[in-house]
């Protein structure tokens, strides 16, 4: 009997507590529109992506002619592919396997790259116990910033590559209003994130900007090395929800009419009555 009152009294000051405890909720009063749903299954491309290469045809891209496709994955040949559509902000999705027969070094193996509106590139590159200049190894935005980390898998392993891209704006006398920025996971491990770009990327000359349109077609680098591509997809859904704001509240004005204050000599008057 005493250890079921004891059970009872702890029970009640508890609820007590928690009652003590209670605090009222946070609202933004912002009036958000319904996220869109996207199904996303394993192993394939997002609902609402652009599909550029299933593992059937590279139609999505000019010089898919001169690539082989067998088993789903296309090799790169004979020149670069790039979109017939352009593009600006944008999620990219790629998959790639450099040759599992090891040639050359370097620079010289495995080599391709992933070059945003024509001119920003992220490397691809067979970087697995191969050593180069960092700037220019696997997932490096070339010439500009070295990944993070060196997560590349063995030769002829797949691997994927997954970019964030924010196009430049330009102001109408070509200066820059806002610069690019890549977010890249290579192998779902982060390389880089929210990088700013300091131009385009070249071999040859220090990064710079030049303005141009607002999209751009994508390339993907034929470097001389039969690097094999699949499930390349990408999404132009990345800008956030933009809410409607709450009604402001309106404030009683300083101005508006007060009660009139009574002088000394009404309020004597009202005291003889």
């Amino acid at each position: 009997m005493r250890l079921r009152l004891l059970a009872a009294a702890f029970f009640a000051s508890f609820t007590l507590a928690a009652g003590a405890m209670w605090i009222d909720e946070y609202k933004s009063g912002i009036i958000w529109p319904m996220p869109p749903i996207v199904d996303a299954q394993p192993d394939k491309a997002p609902s609402d992506a652009i599909v550029l290469f299933d593992g059937t045809n590279l139609d999505a891209f000019n010089g898919g002619d001169k690539w082989e496709i067998a088993d789903g994955a296309a090799t790169a040949k004979g020149g670069g592919l790039t979109t017939k559509e352009k593009f600006g902000d944008c999620q990219i999705h790629v998959e790639f396997a450099t040759p599992a027969e090891v040639k050359g070094k370097g620079q010289g193996r495995g080599n391709s790259g992933i070059y945003l509106m024509g001119r920003y590139e992220v490397q691809v590159l067979d970087s697995y116990e191969n050593e180069t200049y960092f700037d220019g190894q696997c997932g490096s935005v070339y010439k500009q910033q070295p990944p993070m980390v060196n997560a590349s898998r063995k030769p002829g392993e797949w691997q994927t590559m997954d970019i964030i891209f924010t196009a430049p704006k330009f102001n109408d006398d070509g200066s820059v209003a806002s610069p690019a920025y890549v977010t890249v996971l290579h192998n779902g491990v982060l390389l880089h994130n929210h990088f700013e770009l300091h131009g385009g990327t070249s071999y040859v000359e220090a990064p710079k900007y030049k303005k141009h349109a607002d999209k751009e077609a994508l390339n993907i680098q034929f470097h001389g090395n039969p690097v094999r591509f699949r499930n390349i997809w990408l999404r132009e859904n990345i800008h956030p929800l933009v809410g409607q704001p709450p009604t402001a509240k309106e404030e009683k004005k300083d101005d508006e009419p007060k009660g009139e204050e009574k002088k000394p000599e009404d309020k004597k008057s009202e005291d003889k009555k």
